[in-house]
């Protein structure tokens, strides 16, 4: 399939998307939890020099962050509450 044929397939509402989106990046930091926690002992008591003394857990949590918040996994979202979406008028409509 074409990218344009995708993206009409895939496509939300805004308010949806948002939605998505939100919950999303809820889950992330639910999974990337100890990485935000090693991230927050480093930074703690620190201002300035949290920039290169914290670096390594920042990337570590960031690299953590972007397995559960990229384009891929919105794209998947989408399908799913598409999917369901389906389910649920293919019910109505044979009720």
């Amino acid at each position: 399939m074409g990218y344009i044929q995708d993206a009409r397939q895939n496509h939300v509402k805004k308010k949806v998307e948002e939605a998505l989106r939100s919950k999303m990046k809820q889950k992330a930091l639910k999974e990337c939890d100890h990485y935000t926690a090693k991230y927050a002992e480093c930074a703690l008591g620190r201002t300035l020099s949290v920039v290169w003394r914290c670096r390594q857990q920042a990337q570590e949590l960031n690299d953590c962050l972007h397995q559960f918040t990229n384009d891929s996994v919105l794209e998947e979202m989408k399908k799913e509450y598409m999917l369901k979406q389906g389910e649920g008028f293919t019910r109505i409509q044979t009720a």
